[in-house]
């Protein structure tokens, strides 16, 4: 409860003794014939009274003296009256309570100096005046009363005294608490950064020893290196959020890279048939956005992370759409998990911030159980929402709501032609023994045909599909790997006439060797089966050894501000013997090709400080100045119609979209050779 509240609720109680003592001096004067213009005076300073409290204009002690004043002014008039001279403790009690209340000590004085100038002016008055003798019963009121009226006093003085006591005790508690700590998220910045230098020098130390020789042993130590600076990172944030201390870096970001890095990262975690990936990008959202793109990625690792950890079978589904607003767009992340769930204790508990909500359960699973807490943190450092929808051993479902500019508000997805294509999509009903995976699939569909506006014919079985396709009418068929088993034969054969057939396919499967075939890597996504409509992406048969580009020896920088996508890269690459090195920055590639020379350059596009279009202008140069040619290829999660071709306008040399296929890869480096534009050793070999 906040001091406003607390005040207010104070003044409400304050109010009604006041109108209380009020009523009580009104109805007295009236029946016992008082003065006759005292009554509207009375009134008046109730509604007077009334008025300040609803209105709150005044600061809460200047409205508590204006109170108490009242009530005393009353009280004195009410207490000058012989008639009421055994009534006025009862007046004067009730308002030393309210004083106590208000905590107002040095109105316990005032009332208690008023009651017994009261009675010593009762006294005065009746002696002098002879009006009347006061006999032994009335004397002993009097002291009967004047004695209570001192208990009362010191009664109340003292319940104060304690409340103070009380309240230095919480006060000295509480920065006890605060200093403790401070020290204690000061001691985990430090030991974080401690930590962090050694942790880099294995992984860096690792990723050279991958590149002479590639070993499971290192892998793991690399692997776990990676997990550990990324633990360190949360204990960082977690601590710069307790103390205040984090703040936005706001920049233009593209959401198809964002999420492009993020599968990068969690092809490793989704690599479990048990557990089925989707991600569902409305195809309409913006292509570019201005905000904290660094934090929204950590924002949606969080919640995958959870999702993942806590879902040993099912599915998780990543959501993301928007809502339009005159400042820009309300970005809408969902995480959807078949897991183990929570109850509403839970969530009661993480909103509250306690973000581990079964310390036994994370034991369990492993991790630090800071991810939610720091989501929280984030959140409010950037006003959004976040809500949490959970039942136990039925899932769960958390959606974060962020306002974030628009900088690009062309769709980030678009198809070259759509006026000819016809999908079919074809998925067995409730094949995935969780209804909530079924859905997932079905979601992803409908909204993936819905935003590009194409036609897409879901269908339940395979009679239905090859009806569809043998009408001739079909350009595209999406299956999983359980529908293509149902008859590869068919499906091998209309690919290879004119229709496109692209299958999810599982992590232990083995094309076939003649495929045609495109087999899309899990996760399942719209990005995914928008390359496929684009003609992005191909079979997975490559060219045969003859036709492959012979690249030996040829020194390559690849250029990524993720690092997950630098491993991924330079293991693909390194199959064509090119002499790899990495940047992890658009500047970071300007000093290293300033100190060295690379026959070609593979550039990101969407990096923080420098894009690759900047650094690639920067290269180019560099280049002239040195009298040397560079070759620069863009890779690129943008999923736009037209990116290439944007991109060779820009400069580049070539365009390789992210995920990296080889055979695309294969022919863009053949192109290259052919055109002279890199000098190989030979061309295609």
């Amino acid at each position: 409860m906040g001091d406003n509240e607390r005040v207010s609720k104070k003044h409400n109680v304050v109010i009604i003794i006041i109108t209380v003592v009020s009523i009580g001096a009104l109805m007295e004067s009236i029946l016992q014939g008082w003065e006759f213009w005292m009554p509207p005076l009375i009134i008046v300073g109730i509604i007077a009274c009334w008025a300040i409290h609803v209105r709150s204009h005044l600061e809460p002690r200047i409205r508590e003296n204006i109170f108490l004043i009242y009530c005393m002014l009353v009280i004195f008039y009410h207490g000058a009256h012989r008639s009421s001279l055994y009534d006025v403790i009862a007046f004067s009690v009730l308002v030393m309570i309210t004083a106590t209340l208000l905590k107002r000590e040095e109105y316990l004085v005032f009332l208690l100096v008023e009651f017994f100038a009261i009675i010593f002016m009762q006294i005065i008055w009746t002696v002098a005046s002879g009006a009347a003798a006061f006999s032994s019963l009335e004397f002993h009121k009097i002291l009967l009363q004047s004695l209570l009226e001192v208990c009362c006093y010191r009664a109340l003085r003292a319940i104060l005294k304690y409340e103070r006591f009380v309240e230095d005790e919480l006060i000295r508690k509480n920065n006890n608490d605060e200093t403790e700590s401070i020290g204690l998220e000061d001691f985990l910045v430090n030991i974080s950064h401690e930590l962090r230098t050694p942790v880099n020098v294995i992984n860096g130390i690792t990723s050279l020893m991958l590149k002479n020789k590639r070993s499971e042993d290192v892998l793991i130590i690399r692997d776990a290196g990676v997990r550990l600076s990324l633990q360190i990172e949360d204990i960082q944030d977690y601590s710069e959020i307790q103390r205040g201390d984090s703040r936005l870096e706001e920049d233009r970001y593209a959401l198809a890279s964002l999420l492009n890095d993020i599968v990068a990262n969690y092809n490793i975690l989704a690599k479990n048939d048990n557990i089925e990936f989707i991600i569902d990008l409305d195809p309409n959202m913006p292509t570019l956005l201005r905000g904290d793109s660094v934090k929204i990625r950590k924002i949606i690792d969080h919640l995958l992370d959870n999702a993942f950890k806590f879902t040993a079978a099912g599915g998780v589904y990543l959501k993301i759409t928007g809502i339009k607003k005159e400042y820009g767009v309300n970005l809408i992340i969902e995480v959807s998990d078949t897991g183990i769930g929570m109850d509403e204790k839970d969530i009661e508990r993480i909103t509250r911030g306690r973000y581990q909500v079964n310390q036994s359960r994370n034991r369990k699973v492993g991790g630090i159980g800071l991810g939610l807490s720091i989501v929280f943190g984030f959140m409010r450092l950037m006003k959004g929402f976040v809500t949490i929808e959970s039942q136990r051993k039925k899932g769960t479902t958390v959606r974060v709501s962020i306002a974030q500019e628009v900088l690009d508000p062309s769709p980030c997805m678009s198809v070259a032609d759509k006026r000819f294509i016809n999908i079919v999509f074809y998925l067995i009903p409730n094949k995935y023994k969780y209804q909530a995976v079924n859905e997932f699939y079905k979601s992803l569909g409908t909204n993936f045909a819905t935003g590009l506006r194409l036609n897409l014919y879901a269908v339940p079985n395979l009679a239905e599909a090859k009806k569809l396709i043998d009408k001739g009418k079909i350009t595209h068929v999406f299956i999983g790997y359980e529908e293509y088993v149902l008859d590869p034969e068919y499906f091998e054969k209309i690919a290879h006439e004119n229709i496109t057939v692209a299958v999810s396919k599982r992590y232990d499967f083995e094309r076939p060797d003649d495929s045609e075939i495109i087999w899309a890597e899990k996760p399942a996504s719209g990005y995914q089966m928008l390359r496929v409509l684009n003609g992005e992406a191909y079979s997975s048969k490559l060219l045969p050894e003859e036709g492959r580009p012979k690249l030996d020896g040829l020194r390559a920088l690849i250029v990524d501000d993720e690092p997950m996508n630098l491993v991924v890269a330079s293991g693909l690459f390194k199959e064509y013997k090119l002499d790899i090195e990495v940047a992890h920055s658009g500047a970071e590639a300007l000093t290293m090709y300033s100190q060295s020379f690379y026959d070609i350059i593979f550039m990101d596009h969407m990096m923080p400080e420098m894009d690759g279009i900047e650094a690639m202008k920067q290269l180019r140069r560099i280049a002239v100045q040195n009298g040397k040619n560079v070759c620069v290829i863009a890779l690129t999660a943008n999923a736009i119609s037209g990116a290439r071709e944007m991109f060779l306008q820009e400069g580049f040399d070539g365009f390789i979209s992210k995920p990296i296929n080889l055979n695309t890869f294969e022919r863009v480096m053949n192109n290259l050779l052919k055109s002279g534009t890199l000098q190989g050793k030979g061309g295609a070999r």
